[in-house]
C-alpha cells in the first residue's frame, strides 16, 4: 500500500467514528434535556412556554455540535490536507 492510501484508510476510519460520537451524543443528549424539559413542564404548566423555549434553543446548541463534526468529517474526506 501506498503512503496516500494507508492516509486515506485512516482518515475514513475516523471519519465513521468521528460521526458515529457525534450522532450518539447529540442523541443522549437530546433524549435527556427533552426528558427533563417535558418533566419539568408537567411539574410547572404555568411556566410550560418559557420551558419550551429554552428547550428549543438548548437543543439547537447541542445539535450544533454534530453539525460541526459533519463539516470536518466532509474536508477529511473530500480535501484530505494530509494527502500530498
Amino acid at each position: 500500500m501506498t503512503e496516500n492510501a494507508i492516509i486515506i484508510a485512516a482518515s475514513l476510519f475516523a471519519v465513521a467514528f468521528t460521526c458515529l460520537g457525534a450522532a450518539l451524543g447529540a442523541a443522549l443528549g437530546n433524549g435527556n434535556l427533552t426528558g427533563k424539559a417535558i418533566e419539568s413542564m408537567a411539574r410547572q404548566p404555568e411556566e410550560a412556554g418559557k420551558l419550551f423555549t429554552n428547550m428549543l434553543v438548548s437543543v439547537g446548541l447541542v445539535e450544533s455540535m454534530p453539525i460541526l463534526c459533519y463539516v470536518i468529517a466532509v474536508v477529511l474526506v473530500f480535501a484530505n490536507p494530509f494527502v500530498k
